[in-house]
């Protein structure tokens, strides 16, 4: 791809995420989970034709992806990376501050799913605790924010039960530091982000409602957390 397609492309994705409608049904499905055209049209606040519109087109620029079970078809988003461009999108929107204080609601700001992986004020320490217990290392020559785990690193989150090499083979990036919406600092992305989030969800350590980004700590994830991490949540 030469710097004019390249550029034309980038045009294009900007322009598909920049419409309104649009915007809402790709906020809407930053959760991870699919949805019908139909509830995507109550969200964008559009006829059920007009999504139809809409979701063609954010799956011609490859932003949503699309599969059928039964007589429904729902869309989610095309990858994490799409995710990561929208929590990044929502850091710019809000501006910059001399002090940030973030306006995000409590229980999002606390824990949440960014796509498939754990966001938020826990996410964010999460991310911080492994780096001071040196389990993640970066290297300088890194792109993108990507980081990977030390030996040390890879011990602890396979006792948590992670298949770490599996996770690697994954086609997908394994590990990032994904900027946070209400933290602005980075909370753990990728393949061994989302890893870690179906850990805490299997071992109930969170629980999620089905209608909201919203993470909520159990009893038993906070003893665990404290436990294995050195983090009180």
């Amino acid at each position: 791809m030469n710097v004019e397609q390249h550029d034309g492309a980038v045009s294009r994705l900007a322009a598909a995420i920049g419409e309104p409608a649009r915007a809402r049904m790709l906020y809407c499905l930053v959760d991870g989970r699919a949805r019908t055209s139909t509830e995507l049209a109550v969200v964008a606040d559009v006829s059920p034709s007009t999504a139809s519109v809409h979701l063609q087109r954010l799956k011609t620029q490859r932003l949503v992806k699309l599969f059928a079970q039964g007589k429904h078809r729902y869309y989610s988003l095309e990858s994490a990376d799409v995710a990561a461009v929208l929590e990044s999108l929502s850091v710019l929107a809000c501006g910059s501050r001399n002090t940030f204080v973030p306006n995000t609601p409590n229980g999002l700001r606390a824990a949440r799913t960014c796509y498939d992986h754990i966001a938020g004020y826990l996410g964010v320490s999460l991310h911080d605790r492994f780096q001071t217990l040196g389990w993640l290392s970066t290297s300088p020559t890194a792109r993108d924010n990507t980081c990977d785990l030390t030996p040390s690193g890879t011990n602890a989150l396979e006792a948590l039960g992670i298949d770490v090499e599996a996770t690697r083979t994954l086609r997908r990036r394994f590990a990032f530091a994904c900027v946070d919406w209400s933290e602005r600092r980075p909370h753990l992305g990728g393949a061994l982000g989302a890893a870690l989030l179906s850990v805490a969800l299997k071992r109930k350590w969170v629980a999620q409602d089905f209608d909201s980004r919203a993470l909520r700590v159990t009893t038993v994830g906070k003893r665990e957390i404290q436990a294995r991490f050195g983090l009180q949540v």
